[in-house]
């Protein structure tokens, strides 16, 4: 799965130029607990990005995910897309890129922004987030900050379309016990907000049969 359709920078970049899948590939991967009105952003939420940063490494196309440091808010401890709160007069794409760089030491420079997916609302931190997606010719070299990322993964995209990888388990949330969608990546269960972005990233990948 991982060859010339999925490592092609240009057809990565057409995919993300079309309709996008939206709120029913998000949807896909949320948990039950989470009802419509849940989903839905407030007047007044706080406004973040993401990036899903693609790049080609050891014959895989592959992307960066993080575990949390424990002292990084209300996400601590948790598996996700580089990112955090837009700060200023920043633009979604400026922000994804300063949060790589703060989290990974990725440079900026070497990132070319392709797209972005659709946004969606986390209503457990109250941030509407704008995922972006990124592409860089090479492996970033990857300098992970000891206070905010205890640890980085890297699964590949082949993993994210395998459906035997979409699996569903039991969680304790608000008090109680939930089934809940995750991905089997890098050996680690993503769920949560990661989950319905890379979920519609999946989706799109797929449609435009890549």
């Amino acid at each position: 799965m991982e060859t010339a359709g999925i490592g092609s920078r240009d057809a990565l970049a057409r995919a993300l130029s079309g309709a996008l899948p939206g709120a029913a590939a998000q949807a896909d991967m949320a948990p039950e607990y989470l009802s419509c009105s849940d989903l839905g952003a407030p007047e007044g939420c706080r406004e973040a990005s993401v990036l899903v940063l693609l790049y080609p490494s050891a014959g895989s196309i592959r992307f960066p995910l993080i575990v949390r440091a424990d002292s990084t808010g209300p996400h601590g401890g948790q598996i996700g897309l580089p990112g955090g709160e837009r700060e200023g007069s920043e633009t979604p794409g400026e922000a994804a890129l300063r949060e790589a760089e703060e989290e990974l030491g990725v440079e900026p420079a070497a990132v070319e922004l392709l797209g972005a997916l659709s946004e969606l609302y986390v209503p457990s931190s109250r941030f509407r987030v704008r995922p972006l997606v990124g592409w860089s010719a090479a492996r970033p070299r990857f300098r992970p900050s000891p206070a905010e990322v205890a640890a980085l993964l890297e699964p590949g995209l082949g993993e994210l379309l395998d459906p035997a990888n979409r699996r569903s388990g039991a969680r304790e949330v608000r008090g109680r016990r939930w089934t809940v969608p995750y991905y089997q990546l890098a050996g680690r269960e993503v769920w949560g907000a990661t989950a319905r972005i890379l979920s519609e990233l999946r989706a799109l990948l797929l449609g435009a049969g890549l």
